[in-house]
């Protein structure tokens, strides 16, 4: 048995739909600019270049209906609404038709961002990890398992602020869909079960406030919600 300086925190992990076991939590790798008209949203040519990635910690991960904290040290709070693969077999080096089988379930997700310290980072060549990996900016909805709703490569993707639509877009207007997504990030990384892959958000991407209630909706996969609560 181990004998730790400090006891280990808990394993991060997600709700699984129709089961009581959940899914363990590793990995938090994000698409960045998967939507061509987020892309043009953040002045970015919507081309279909290799995708990039950034990560977010597994301790970041927060359940739908939290309330957080509006995060320290920013003034330009964020919400970006995500499909969220989760991955269910090792792979590496695979092409998509073998990324496709690997994909085990979906789960809605909002990908929080300090809008204020990434444009920030962008502008000095910085990386984004403080503007994106902060806690409780990986929002996780109840995972669905795609043996329950099948493969999905369209289908509508909306969010809301206090019922107000802010973004409203289709997973069919994915630049990379997700097993491409899946095939090209294996060639970076082994993949295996405990990583989650955020996909990219449509346009309509905005700062919120505290009080604010957000909750978003993936066809076939499900709801999500949180509640801006005020700063610690």
């Amino acid at each position: 048995m181990s004998n730790f300086v400090f006891p280990p925190l808990a394993t991060p992990s997600a709700a699984v739909r129709g089961t009581d076991a959940r899914y363990a939590v590793s990995r938090i790798f994000c698409v960045g600019r998967n939507y061509a008209d987020h892309a043009r949203e953040m002045g970015a040519d919507p081309t279909r270049e290799p995708p990039f990635y950034f990560m977010k910690p597994a301790s970041a991960l927060t359940p739908s209906g939290a309330t957080v904290p509006y995060p320290t040290v920013t003034k330009n709070y964020h919400f970006e609404m995500e499909l969220v693969l989760v991955i269910g077999a090792p792979v590496f080096k695979v092409t998509p038709e073998a990324a496709r089988a690997a994909i085990w379930g979906y789960a809605p997700g909002l990908d929080m961002t300090r809008r204020d310290l990434q444009a920030e980072a962008k502008a000095a060549g910085r990386p984004w990890d403080t503007a994106k990996g902060f806690d409780q900016s990986a929002i996780l909805g109840e995972i669905v398992r795609v043996a329950d709703v099948g493969y999905l490569e369209r289908g509508a993707i909306t969010l809301a602020v206090n019922g107000s639509t802010k973004q409203q877009g289709d997973l069919a207007d994915m630049i990379w869909n997700p097993a491409e997504i899946v095939s090209n990030l294996s060639h970076l990384y082994r993949l295996h079960p405990g990583d989650l892959i955020y996909t990219g958000t449509p346009a309509g991407v905005g700062a919120v406030l505290p009080g604010d209630v957000l909750t978003g909706r993936i066809d076939a996969v499900g709801e999500i919600q949180l509640t801006v609560g005020q700063p610690e």
